[in-house]
């Protein structure tokens, strides 16, 4: 039995008992893992769900924050945007999410980075992988499931930047298409799926620059005994259609064949099955501790209306840590 088949089983088995359970699902789906809560080693894995957390740590940072990138060259990101430009004009996709590695230094730990970010969700898996989410993958409450998928961000500093990131052609086009994307995502496991709200701005503060980023609601009714199919339900959704693109399956061909590198789980999903509903973030403001050193894991998505100096840029501005 597969690591997938073994982690869906114990998901839909848990969830049928209404026992409590945390999930970390990588991108390619191959290392799941799949904690009751009460079972959690905390020298191990720290979380915090929407503020369902087993970390009661003070956010004590009292010294100033030195952070330095290392981008990958714009000659070499812009061979990679290239070869996917050529795909999108033959109609292989028309939305690609495009991620690189960036190597960093910062002076502080990884401990002390999850516990002074601002994000929705959180996660520091032994001390070698760290996520501050702001973006949810899918929440259920009350047999009501909802996704709210993240594309379109800008310097909020820019000069009417709300304005220009709303009325942007790219920024426009490539929402709509995630949004369809999800709502036929969700419609595989759930009744009466709509947009409720479509397009809306949330900020977010960094320790270098504000970002505004671009957001919609899609909802849809689950029948009343989904916890025995939880498993089954998250594993027909993924990976999440935010960071992968449209058509989904040609896309995840291209996007192995361009990236160069292992996502591993950076852009998979983590969340919590609390005995009776089940919250969940895309794992993206993600850093990897490596062999030689950190390296920060970030990406947007790519259409034929994409600038390559402006996406990037935006690879860049998403390197950061959520502390001011």
């Amino acid at each position: 039995m597969s690591n997938k088949d073994k982690a869906i089983g114990l998901m839909n088995e848990w969830g049928k008992q209404k026992i409590p359970f945390l999930f970390i699902i990588d991108y390619e789906l191959l290392h799941p893992i799949v904690l009751r809560l009460d079972e959690i080693n905390i020298n191990d894995l720290w979380y915090d769900i929407n503020g369902f957390s087993n970390s009661k740590e003070a956010a004590n940072i009292d010294k100033k924050i030195i952070f330095s990138k290392y981008p990958l060259a714009f000659e070499d990101y812009s061979s990679k945007f290239q070869c996917l430009k050529r795909h999108i004009d033959e109609g292989n996709t028309y939305l690609c999410n495009l991620t690189c590695e960036t190597p960093i230094d910062i002076n502080l730990t990884l401990k002390e980075i999850f516990i002074a970010s601002k994000a929705k969700y959180k996660l520091l898996l032994n001390d070698k992988v760290l996520v501050f989410s702001p973006e949810t993958f899918i929440s259920i409450r009350n047999n009501r499931i909802s996704s709210n998928p993240m594309k379109g961000t800008i310097d909020a500093a820019i000069a009417n930047a709300e304005e220009e990131i709303m009325n942007n052609p790219k920024e426009i086009a490539e929402h709509y298409t995630i949004v369809d994307l999800i709502r036929n995502d969700l419609s595989m496991v759930a009744q009466k799926v709509q947009v409720e709200k479509f397009r809306y701005v949330e900020k977010i503060d960094t320790n270098n620059k504000d970002l505004l980023q671009i957001s919609s609601l899609i909802t849809g009714v689950l029948e009343d005994d989904y916890h025995s199919r939880i498993g089954d339900l998250l594993f027909t959704l993924l990976p999440a259609g935010s960071i992968c693109g449209a058509p989904k399956k040609r896309t995840l061909e291209i996007i192995k064949e361009i990236e160069g590198y292992e996502r591993g789980y950076y852009t998979g999903v983590v969340g919590i099955f609390d005995g009776e509903n089940l919250d969940s973030g895309v794992m993206i403001r993600f850093i990897e501790r490596k062999m030689n050193g950190l390296v920060f894991k970030s990406g947007g998505g790519i259409t034929s209306f994409s600038d390559v100096e402006m996406e990037y840029q935006e690879m860049i501005d998403k390197v950061y840590v959520p502390i001011t």
